[in-house]
Parts: C-alpha cells; sequence; structure tokens
C-alpha cells in the first residue's frame, strides 16, 4: 500500500476536533445538571418535600382515588342519550338504547353489556329497523387497543334481528355511507376470538332480483355431542322470482381465533333453478374481501345465475361445472373450472372485477368436443334435452330463426372480454368442424369478433355489433361464406349428388330486434351467393329449361351424366325484412336460367320463379317457370300451371286455325340463349 502523509494528517486533525467537540459538549451537560440541582425549585422540592409538596401530593391522590371510585359507582344509564345522539348523528340513523347499559373498566379486557339496542333503517325501507338485538355483551383487548388494533376478545348477541333491503334502485339499507360508490371489496371486520349468538334471524328483502330469504343464524361452542352443532351456522329459506330459494353457511366454532390462521367455511345455495356448493375458508378471519373455495354449481340454464350473482351470460342447456374460485378484494377468479354444458365440454377461467365503479368480466373458454345444438342456445335458440342430447329449436315451430329476446338491460350493467375456441365439432348437418368466438362489451354495445366455423371444405367468418343501450338493441352483421360445397346443402338423388361445386356468400344486414328473428324481419342491407364454378346432374339442367323430353328421358333412365355450371348468381336487396332478388341466375351449358322473387325473412316464406332457356333445340319444351315457395324450412318445389295453360292455348290454336302438325312448332325450342355474362354477375354480387 502506498503511504500518503497528507491524508494521514487529515484524519488526525478530524479525530482531533470531534474529541474537542465532545468534550465542550459534556461541558455544557454538565454546567447544567449543575445548575437544575443547585436552584430548580421542582428538583429541589423533589429532593426535600416540605409541607406544601405533601398537601399537592394528597390533593392529587384524593382526587385520582375519587375519579375512580366514581368510575366504580357511575351509572352508565345516565349516559344512554347522550350515547345514542351521538351515534344517530355520526351515522344518520335513529340509534337507540332501551334497555340498561354496563361497562366494567379495570381489566385488561374492558367490557360492556347492551340490553334492548336498535338501528334504524333508511327512510325508504318502509320504516323497519335494520338491526335490534336483545342483548349485546363484547370485550376488548386493551393491549391491542395501545397498538392500534381492535381485537375483540367475546362477542355474545342474544336474540338480534337483522333487516336488510336492497330497493329498485340498488339502495341498500345497511350502507351507513351511501354517497361512497361501492369498490367491491367486502367488508372487513374486526378479529372476535370468541363469537356466540343466541337465537339470531337475518331477513333480506332484494327488489331489483326478485329475492327474499329468512335465515337463522346461530353461533356457539359446544362442549359435548349433546350440546347441540358447534360453530357458525345461517339456515335461511325465500323466494327468487316466486321460486324457492334456500341457502345455508356453516362455519367452525368462534373460539382463539387468530389472524394468521384461515377459517374454514363451507355454503350451499340453491334457487333460480340453479344450486351453488362451495367449501373453502377465509384467507383472514373476518376479512371477508379475501377467500378461496372449491366451487360446484349446476342448474337449468346459465343465464339463470344473473339473479343470484349479477353476472350476465347467455342462455344455454343444463349445466354442471366445477373448479377453484378466489377472492382478492373486488376481484373473483373461477379459475381450471370444467364441466358439461348440455352435451358438450366446456372448460377455462372467468374473472369479475371491478373497474371505475363498473363490474367487468373477463373469461377464456374452451371445448374439446362442441354439439353444434349447445351452440345455437347460446345465440338464442332454444335448447330441448332429449334422450338422445340437446336439441335446438327456433322456439315457434316451423320456423328456422331463433327468437329468444336478448336482455338489454343486463347487458347495461357490465363490461368484458370473452375469447372462446372449440378444438372439433360432433357431427352434424351442417358438417362445421371448428368455432370460434370473441366477444368484447363496453358501455351497453356488444361487439362480436370474430365469429368463425370452420367447415370440412370452406368457412364462414363475420363480426357483429349490437347496441343495448336503449330497450329495442340495433344490430350489424356482415357474414362471409367460401368454398362451401354445394353438395352439403343440395341433397343426393339415387346415391349421386345433384349439384356439386364451391359456394361464395355474404349477408350484410342492420336493423332493430331484441332476438334474430325480430333483427330479421326489420332489417336492410343485402344477401348475395355466387358459385363460380360446378356441376349440375343434366336431367336436372334439361328441367331447368322444362325441357321435358331430354329431361324426363335422363332422370327416368338413371342418367348420371353432369352438365357443367358456368355460373350461379343471387343476389337480393333487403328492406323492411324482405329481400327482392336483384339477380338471379344459373348458367348451365345447356340453359341459362333467370328468376324473380321475393324472400320474406320475418314471415320465412319463399316467393320466387325461375325461367329458363336452352341453349340447343330442343322437342317437347314446356314454358313454364319453375317456382320455389313455402317456409324457409320446408319449401315446394313446382311449376307454374298458369305458364303452362297458356302455351297449351297456343297449341291448341295453332291446331285448330293451321293444321295439327303445326301445334308442334308449340313445343319446339330453337335454343338461342346465349351464356351469361359470369364475370359481370359476379362483381356486381359481391
Amino acid at each position: 500500500m502506498i503511504d500518503r502523509p497528507g491524508a494521514k494528517s487529515a484524519i488526525d486533525s478530524l479525530r482531533q476536533r470531534a474529541e474537542a467537540a465532545l468534550r465542550r459538549a459534556g461541558d455544557g451537560r454538565d454546567a447544567i445538571c449543575a445548575y437544575v440541582v443547585a436552584r430548580d425549585p421542582v428538583w429541589l422540592a423533589v429532593r426535600r418535600p416540605g409541607r406544601p409538596e405533601f398537601i399537592a401530593a394528597a390533593i392529587t391522590l384524593g382526587l385520582v382515588a375519587a375519579f375512580l371510585l366514581f368510575l366504580v359507582l357511575f351509572d352508565w344509564n345516565w349516559v344512554r342519550g347522550p350515547i345514542g345522539r351521538a351515534a344517530s348523528a355520526s351515522t344518520g340513523r335513529e340509534v337507540a338504547l332501551k334497555g340498561d347499559l354496563y361497562v366494567r373498566l379495570f381489566s385488561w379486557t374492558p367490557s360492556a353489556t347492551v340490553r334492548g339496542l336498535s338501528v334504524g333503517g333508511p327512510t325508504w325501507s318502509s320504516g323497519r329497523n335494520t338491526a335490534e338485538i336483545e342483548r349485546l355483551d363484547v370485550s376488548i383487548r386493551l393491549r391491542r387497543l395501545f397498538l392500534g388494533q381492535i381485537e375483540v376478545a367475546s362477542l355474545t348477541l342474544t336474540r338480534p334481528r337483522v333487516h336488510l333491503v336492497v330497493d329498485s334502485q340498488g339502495r341498500r339499507s345497511w350502507d351507513l355511507e351511501p354517497d361512497r360508490p361501492d369498490d367491491g371489496r367486502g367488508a372487513r371486520l374486526p378479529v372476535i376470538q370468541h363469537l356466540v349468538i343466541h337465537d339470531g334471524r337475518l331477513t333480506l328483502n332484494e327488489q331489483r332480483r326478485g329475492m327474499t330469504l329468512d335465515a337463522v343464524v346461530t353461533a356457539r361452542e359446544a362442549r359435548s355431542p349433546q350440546d347441540g352443532e358447534s360453530g357458525f351456522v345461517l339456515d335461511g329459506k325465500g323466494t327468487m322470482n316466486g321460486e324457492p330459494l334456500t341457502l345455508r353457511v356453516t362455519g367452525g366454532p368462534f373460539i382463539n381465533i387468530r389472524r394468521d390462521r384461515p377459517y374454514a367455511f363451507t355454503a350451499e345455495l340453491a334457487g333460480a333453478s340453479s344450486r351453488l356448493s362451495a367449501a373453502g375458508a377465509v384467507t383472514r378471519p373476518f376479512d371477508l374481501g379475501r377467500f378461496n373455495a372449491r366451487l360446484e354449481l349446476q342448474g337449468r340454464d346459465l343465464a339463470d345465475l344473473y339473479l343470484l350473482t349479477g353476472i350476465t351470460t347467455p342462455n344455454t342447456p343444463p349445466y354442471r361445472l366445477r373448479g377453484s374460485l378466489t377472492r382478492d378484494g373486488a376481484r373473483f377468479r373461477f379459475a381450471d373450472f370444467s364441466g358439461q354444458v348440455g352435451s358438450s365440454d366446456l372448460s377455462g377461467t372467468l374473472e369479475v372485477n371491478r373497474v371505475e365503479g363498473r363490474r367487468r368480466v373477463d373469461a377464456e373458454l374452451a371445448s374439446r368436443a362442441l354439439d353444434i345444438d349447445d351452440l345455437a342456445a347460446v345465440l338464442g335458440a332454444r335448447p330441448q334435452v332429449t334422450t338422445a342430447g340437446t336439441v335446438a329449436t327456433s322456439g315457434e315451430p316451423g320456423k328456422l330463426l331463433p327468437d329468444a329476446p336478448l336482455r338489454t338491460e343486463r347487458l347495461r350493467v357490465m363490461d368484458g372480454t370473452l375469447a372462446y375456441r372449440a378444438a372439433s365439432v360432433k357431427a352434424n348437418a351442417f358438417d362445421i368442424r371448428q368455432v370460434r368466438l370473441g366477444a368484447d362489451l363496453k358501455d351497453g354495445v356488444l361487439k362480436l369478433d370474430p365469429v368463425s366455423f370452420a367447415f370440412k371444405h370452406g368457412e364462414l367468418n363475420g363480426t357483429a355489433r349490437i347496441d343495448a343501450t336503449k330497450d329495442t338493441p340495433y344490430s350489424a352483421v356482415d357474414f362471409r361464406l367460401s368454398g362451401y360445397p354445394l353438395e352439403s346443402i343440395i341433397p343426393a338423388r339415387d346415391g349421386a349428388p345433384t349439384v356439386t361445386g364451391r359456394a361464395l356468400g355474404r349477408a350484410k344486414l342492420e336493423g332493430p330486434g331484441a332476438s334474430i328473428h325480430e333483427l330479421a324481419a326489420r332489417s336492410k342491407g343485402s344477401i348475395s351467393l355466387v358459385v363460380p364454378q360446378g356441376r349440375m346432374r343434366s336431367a336436372f339442367a334439361e328441367l331447368l329449361g322444362i325441357n321435358v323430353g331430354a329431361g324426363l328421358r335422363k332422370l327416368l333412365s338413371g342418367d348420371q351424366s353432369a352438365s357443367a355450371i358456368r355460373c350461379a348468381v343471387a343476389d337480393f336487396k333487403v328492406s323492411d325484412g324482405v329481400a327482392t332478388a336483384r339477380t338471379l341466375v344459373i348458367d348451365t351449358d345447356v340453359v341459362l336460367a333467370q328468376g324473380s322473387g321475393t324472400i320474406d325473412l320475418g314471415a320465412e316464406r319463399l316467393n320466387l320463379k325461375i325461367d329458363g332457356e336452352t341453349k340447343k333445340p330442343r322437342l317437347l319444351r314446356v314454358w313454364a317457370p319453375i317456382t320455389i315457395t313455402g317456409p324457409l324450412a320446408s319449401p315446394d318445389l313446382g311449376v307454374d300451371l298458369s305458364a303452362v295453360a297458356t302455351q297449351g292455348g297456343v297449341v291448341g290454336a295453332l291446331a285448330t286455325l293451321v293444321s295439327p302438325i303445326a301445334a308442334l312448332l308449340g313445343f319446339i325450342d330453337p335454343g338461342l340463349a346465349e351464356d351469361a355474362d359470369c364475370g359481370s354477375l359476379i362483381a356486381s354480387a359481391r
């Protein structure tokens, strides 16, 4: 190490100055002490007390003793009125101490006994008191109080009566600070080491959900099995929208409870055709804002849970789910749950929180194997449970579009997101193989993106926006179909496909309506379907032009030959729920068919005509349009007989005026139809 004489001398100098400062400080302290000992009167009186000091000490001790004796003999009933008035002023409720009041202060656990305690309710709660207690005994730990902590050593309630009311506006009768927004974090009570409740009763009237509850509440520590059940029990019955409701909550005895030990509980709630069962523990006793439990829920329809939880869910078939539920303040998390909804499995995680004063729900869900009828129920169809599984119906016999109404008032009370994916889909008529759905709900506006169905060949993708800020929602949908095989739409005949090809389509609609059916009945926009190319059984291609000779011959002989479809275009304009054909063309290499007509989406009825022209000379050609009429669910295919009669009249006139040979001209078509401009037609339909 290099020696640095300059640094060493500086250190020595600093040390010397510090020692000198300490000596001066010590000298000053000694001088002050000497002055106090020699001249301070208080010090002199303590060291050499005289008569005045003895008199002052005696008076002080006498006052203290008198004050203590006063507290021992004081009748606390004298201050019941002032205490009640002070409590009323601080809570804004009428607080009354109607019976005797006893206070015991001289203990490390000071205690009090109150008889006839009542706490009034708000003016809108029908004049009922929020709480009435026949007798209350309480003691607190003084040492904890000195540390700034409130710990109740013992609390005994005899015949407590608690009446809770929630009105239609959401006001709560037990909320002493109604102007403070609810943060959803739950109650945080002081630790109660020993709690006893004798013959307690709790009633609840929740007017928004039509819920009533009348429950018996007890808490005891049984010394022997003969003394009955030990611990906390809340057992109640009531109604939920006119249906029976039951609630039972149990917990261990409240004895020697510690802050760092969880408090175990069980809870069962049944009502609104749903049942919830939970077994878990409050992480920190009396901090009801933190707990974890194993939750199992089952019922007729997940949408019914709104009445019990306030969480909006779509309609579903019967369900049974189980998973882990945790609460951390305002945040609830139902994690790693799994189970069945209808005939489909469902798993995932759901989180409920309160953000900026609004409830928010975020869910990530998945199915390994989806039954498409279960999904149809979510989209508004009505599920019917059979021995074979769930069958979804529109609601009205003979209709295709679901008519279940959307509960707009439920969408307005929460925000959230949804991500759902079905890895596979059970066998179905549409040959759907996979499903993906995404949703975002914000301030009463629901956006669905994506809505994706993957078929064996082709897919359907789209978006939807539902504005539910008003009682009647306004919706806008935009769906695109690509590559869907025609053979999945038009059934085969005699084991061979009638038509083959890939369909492209788009439906862009908007309008008011609380259900899919009502939206369709009042919608405006466009619907188009395009087949760029494909093949059709030659027999049916000939019949498009009502070529009786060739068509019937091929049909009756079982001819399986096919004609090329150059293009097929169906383009409809929709106004007030009625789709009117702007373009309706089927162009094959032998026939050019063109049509017109309407589709009434509200009545779900077709009224279309297709008139074909042959491209080659044909004999025995009947000039009559093909008609497609009747309900969407089961349309009727026929021939316009009035046109046939007209052609027959022309033929009869030729036979009368000219000759029977000339009459045959009425059934001959020279085949002058030309190919359609497929490129232009397809472009205009997009």
